[in-house]
């Protein structure tokens, strides 16, 4: 039972950082200045690729515990999905955490939290 609670943590957690990227995509364009409207364009693309790639890793997460949270299938998605959002830690770490901004430096914390929550309700 303890599992399918870390495992519902973990994936509320990745929703949840995944949605608060989405809200404030235009402040943070426009906190880039004066730049070309393709660089514009590029920042708000990747800024909503993530916000959407952490929603789906939580979502797929969710769902694949409410269906059937021992199947080996389901192993394989908390692991990968784990292994992804450490690397996302990882490049958060070396990247946002040199920014002032605290949510930038409180992603990577974020990642490895669910991640971690992931792995011990999923795979241990």
């Amino acid at each position: 039972m303890i599992n399918l609670v870390l495992l519902y943590l973990g994936a509320a957690l990745t929703v949840l950082w995944g949605i608060s990227h989405l809200f404030p995509t235009r402040s943070v364009v426009k906190g880039f200045g004066e730049i070309s409207v393709d660089n514009k364009h590029i920042i708000t693309m990747e800024w909503i690729v993530e916000g959407v790639s952490l929603i789906f890793i939580g979502v797929l997460v969710t769902m694949v515990t409410i269906v059937d949270y021992s199947a080996c299938v389901s192993k394989a998605v908390y692991l990968l999905s784990a292994i992804g959002l450490s690397v996302l830690a990882v490049v958060s770490l070396f990247t946002g955490f040199k920014i002032k901004f605290l949510p930038f430096k409180l992603c990577h914390i974020i990642f490895t939290i669910s991640a971690v929550l992931i792995v011990i309700g999923g795979l241990l």
